[in-house]
């Protein structure tokens, strides 16, 4: 089925698609957030760059042997290669949240913590809760204003939503209608970060590979939070060389 279809066919759905939910709820294995600190050091050159990951259940390395192999870690890892410079990394997150409750739950422990980047992910958790695009859009802008309040004007690198239709776990029709739900957050996010300044969007780019997820079905594995963090480095290292060129040029920067 796809995406639009799905879209068309939800109020229809509905009943199955809820009823899977539940059945996946009873059946799926839950696995634990990564174990250790939440916090580390990638060793490099220079002044160091300090960088928060704030989120839902991929933010808290549900997959990860530790949060260094989660995203987290290996987000820092990738940036500090193509920068060459020392990442101090930090997580806040908790799993199964919404972006709304982000705000009120994980934002208040970001007090007194400053940050050069922070990388949110959300976005499954409100797809599975069919919320609207708007409200997603609304929760999302409020997010990113109460965390700069917090950690300072720091770079925000917005993960795309994960793709649900690609996730092993999920039947039909459950898959095709919280894979329309999340095309439709991420294409609102794009449309968004056009108004806002120091905001990157960075779609999420996954495909089937069973290797890409954890035993769950669910969750990435190691390689594929590994190939997540590689494609959002990538967005700030081309950000990174983008306003150095314009500094270099003009003096000043944008």
């Amino acid at each position: 089925m796809n995406r639009q279809l799905a879209t068309l066919l939800t109020p229809a759905l509905l009943p199955i698609v809820l009823a899977q939910g539940y059945w996946l709820r009873k059946t799926t294995p839950r696995l634990p957030d990564a174990p250790g600190p939440l916090q580390g050091v990638v060793a490099g050159g220079g002044e160091a760059l300090r960088l928060i990951a704030l989120g839902e259940s991929t933010v808290a390395g549900i997959g990860a042997r530790t949060h260094e192999t989660g995203l987290a870690g290996q987000l820092s890892l990738s940036i500090a290669r193509r920068v060459k410079r020392r990442v101090e990394w930090s997580v806040v997150a908790r799993s199964g949240i919404n972006a709304r409750n982000c705000r009120v739950e994980l934002v208040p422990k970001l007090t007194g913590r400053r940050a050069d980047v922070v990388m949110i992910a959300l976005g499954v958790n409100d797809a599975i809760e069919l919320h609207t695009a708007r409200r997603w859009v609304a929760d999302v802008e409020r997010l990113i204003e109460d965390v700069r309040a917090e950690v300072g004007e720091a770079l925000v690198l917005l993960s795309g939503v994960p793709p649900l239709d690609c996730f092993p776990v999920l039947p039909e029709p459950l898959s095709s209608v919280l894979g329309a739900r999340s095309a439709a957050l991420g294409h609102a996010s794009f449309e968004m970060v056009k108004r806002l300044k120091r905001v990157i969007y960075v779609p999420f780019k996954v495909d089937r590979r069973r290797e890409l997820f954890c035993p769950d079905g669910f969750h990435p594995s190691e390689l594929g939070y590994r190939e997540w963090a590689e494609q959002l480095a990538a967005a700030y290292f081309e950000f990174d060389e983008k306003m150095n060129r314009v500094v270099t040029t003009t003096g000043s920067e944008l």
